[in-house]
């Protein structure tokens, strides 16, 4: 991985679909860079495009038209198979609904993408998912099924799942989305902690005003279009930090 290339480089990308006999697009002429070791935030009303640049990014669609590099890679033309390996390889995925397998442990829910890729003996996954869980507190659930933990906890569990094969990239679509706002806030520091402590590179795509403040820069999005490109005033979101420890 060369760091002095973007994670992200998209250029006058369009995403059309046909509805009935009109032509609509989701997103129309997008460009952006994100590098490695940003946090990012992606906003905007329902219909606004935001999901369609998620799915673009997490390579599950590709443009219509521009381009879309991904590690310097251009993605734009790949076949299903291949973007599935990309998928694989570079790419981990946080879900608002968890996405948790009912009757496995917190565990053998983590060790699930490496079964999946391949190329991994048994103690080898077992190792790699008891880190993961490790680095997101749980090493106290590891034999826990879903349903005996919190939804914050799930999500972790979640979070676990994206950090088992050290991606290059992860994509959270709306993580708090099912959480009270107190697991909510966990969960964010908990993102937040991977991209300063580890320097992961994390796209929230969020409803949430307050879960968008807490990362490093907001994209906002309005008819396929981004309508504002900000860093977020860290001193401003220091504050509202201290005012909601002295308020607990």
């Amino acid at each position: 991985m060369n760091s002095a290339v973007p994670v992200i480089e998209l250029s006058n990308v369009t995403r059309e679909f046909q509805v009935g006999s009109q032509v609509v697009k989701a997103l129309d002429g997008i460009s952006l860079t994100i590098q490695h070791g940003e946090m990012v935030a992606i906003i905007g009303p329902s219909g606004s495009g935001k999901s369609t640049l998620m799915n673009t990014l997490g390579c599950l669609d590709t443009p219509s038209s521009g381009s879309f590099f991904l590690n310097g890679q251009n993605v734009s033309d790949l076949s299903d198979n291949q973007l599935a390996e990309t998928r694989s390889r570079q790419l981990g995925f946080v879900f608002q609904s968890y996405n948790l397998l009912t009757r496995e442990t917190a565990l053998s829910n983590v060790e699930l993408p490496l079964k999946y890729s391949g190329g991994h003996t048994g103690k080898n996954r077992r190792t790699a998912a008891r880190t993961a869980l490790e680095r997101v507190g749980l090493s106290h659930r590891f034999n826990h099924k879903p349903v005996q933990l919190s939804g914050g906890e799930q999500q972790r569990v979640g979070i676990a799942r994206a950090l088992v094969k050290n991606p290059d990239l992860i994509l959270a679509d709306e993580p708090t989305g099912n959480l009270d706002s107190k697991s909510s806030a966990e969960v964010i520091e908990m993102l937040r902690s991977l991209n300063e402590v580890d320097g992961k590179t994390i796209v929230v795509v969020t409803h949430d005003p307050e879960v968008a403040e807490a990362t490093k820069r907001i994209i906002a999005f309005r008819d396929g279009r981004i309508v504002e490109d900000r860093a977020v005033d860290s001193v401003k979101t220091e504050a509202a930090e201290d005012e909601q420890v002295a308020s607990e």
